[in-house]
C-alpha cells in the first residue's frame, strides 16, 4: 500500500504541476491511458489470489477515481484561468473617453445650395423642384429649341427608352424644365429658383456627367431687364461677400431668352492666382436674359401681358470660385479627407443675418 500512496503522490503532483490543458492531458494519459501507470497495475492483478485481487482492485479503483477527479478539477481551474487571461487581454475600460472619430461634414454642394436659397429667399423667391427624368417637350420644345438644335444630339444628351406611346425621355440637361412645369401649373406672378441635378455627356477637369445647377425665373406684368440686373448684382455680392464686386453683362444668345446676356464678375489673375473683386479683369459666371415670348406661349401665358427674366448657373462652378476648389471631379470622389478639408459643420445653417459661411 505504501507503493500506491507513493504512486498517488506522484500522479497528483503531475496533475497539479500541469501548466496548461495540453500538459494536463499528458498527465492523464500517463496515469489512466492504455499504457498508463494505474492501467498497468490493474493488468498485473491476474497473478494474485482472489482475496488479494479483491483488496488490490478496490485500492486501485479508489486511486483511479481520485486521480480522475483531480484531473477534472485541474482542467476546470486551467479553463477558468485561460478565460480570465483572455478577458483581461480584451478588456475595455468604459470609463475612458471615447476615441475621437471623424466628424461628419456637410458637402460643399449642399452648403452652396443652402447659401443660395438663403439669399434668394430673402428676395422673395420660392424653391421649386422637378424630376430628373424629363420628357422632350419640357426639356427642349417648350424652351424654344428646334429639332435640329445641337443640344438635342445624343453626344450631349442622355436619352432613355421612349415611353409606351413613343414619347422621348431624357435625363434633364438643365433645371429649366422646372421653370416650364411651374409656368404650366401656376399663374403669374411667379418668382422661383430651381436647384438640382442635371446631366450631360461630358467629363474632364471642369465637366462631369452629373452636376448641379440653380436657375431662377420671375414672371410678372412689369418685369424688365433692370430687375434682372439688380437681382444678380445683389446675389453675387451677397454670395461672394464682396460689396464692391463689379458685374458685366455681355450680349449673348440662348434660345429660351431674348435679349440674352452672359454675366462676368470682376477678378484678378496676377501671379497665376484667381482673386475676385474690382481688379480690372473679368470671369464669366452665368447666363441670363428676358424670357422668350415663345416660351411663355408654350406654357399658356399671354406674352402680350406678361414678361419675365430667367438666369442659370453651375453650382459646382461658383462653389469652386468661392472655396478655392481646383478640380470639379473631386466633388464626386467620396474622399473623406477632401470632405474633412472642404466640408462644413452641419449645424451652421447659412443665413444673411448670421452669415452665409462660418
Amino acid at each position: 500500500m505504501d507503493t500506491l500512496e507513493n504512486l498517488k503522490a506522484e500522479l497528483m503532483g503531475a496533475v497539479a504541476a500541469a501548466a496548461d490543458v495540453a500538459a494536463l492531458e499528458e498527465a492523464r494519459v500517463a496515469a489512466l491511458g492504455k499504457k498508463g501507470r494505474i492501467t498497468g497495475l490493474m493488468k498485473e492483478m491476474g497473478s494474485l489470489t482472489p482475496d488479494e485481487r479483491r483488496e488490490r482492485g478496490q485500492a486501485l479503483n479508489l486511486l483511479k477515481d481520485e486521480v480522475a477527479a483531480a484531473i477534472e478539477a485541474r482542467r476546470g481551474a486551467l479553463k477558468r484561468a485561460e478565460l480570465a487571461h483572455r478577458l483581461e487581454a480584451e478588456r475595455i475600460d468604459v470609463s475612458l473617453p471615447v476615441r475621437p472619430q471623424a466628424e461628419g461634414r456637410l458637402h460643399p454642394i449642399s452648403q452652396t445650395i443652402d447659401e443660395m436659397i438663403a439669399i434668394f429667399a430673402d428676395m422673395g423667391f420660392a424653391v421649386a423642384e422637378g424630376p430628373d427624368i424629363e420628357n422632350d417637350f419640357n426639356n427642349f420644345t417648350a424652351l424654344n429649341m428646334p429639332p435640329e438644335h445641337p443640344a438635342r444630339q445624343m453626344h450631349d444628351t442622355f436619352y432613355l427608352p421612349n415611353t409606351a406611346d413613343g414619347a422621348a425621355r431624357v435625363l434633364r440637361t438643365h433645371t429649366s424644365p422646372v421653370q416650364i412645369r411651374t409656368m404650366l401649373s401656376q399663374k403669374p406672378p411667379i418668382r422661383i429658383i430651381a436647384p438640382g441635378r442635371t446631366y450631360r455627356s461630358d467629363y474632364d477637369q471642369t465637366h462631369t456627367p452629373m452636376f448641379h445647377q440653380v436657375e431662377g425665373l420671375v414672371i410678372g406684368e412689369d418685369i424688365h431687364m433692370g430687375h434682372l440686373k439688380g437681382t444678380l448684382v445683389e446675389f453675387c455680392r451677397a454670395f461672394f461677400d464682396l460689396d464692391d464686386l463689379p458685374l458685366r453683362f455681355r450680349p449673348s444668345f440662348f434660345p429660351f431668352t431674348e435679349p440674352s446676356a452672359e454675366v462676368d464678375i470682376g477678378c484678378s489673375r496676377k501671379g497665376g492666382e484667381l482673386k475676385l473683386g474690382n481688379h480690372g479683369d473679368w470671369l464669366e459666371i452665368l447666363g441670363c436674359g428676358m424670357v422668350h415670348p415663345k416660351v411663355l406661349e408654350h406654357c399658356g401665358i399671354d406674352s402680350t401681358r406678361y414678361q419675365g427674366f430667367a438666369f442659370g448657373m453651375g453650382i459646382e462652378r461658383v462653389a469652386m470660385l468661392k472655396y478655392g476648389i481646383p478640380d470639379l471631379r473631386t466633388f464626386f470622389e467620396a474622399d473623406l479627407r477632401w470632405l474633412k478639408h472642404y466640408g462644413f459643420v452641419p449645424l451652421d445653417v447659412p443665413s444673411l443675418a448670421q452669415g452665409l459661411t462660418r
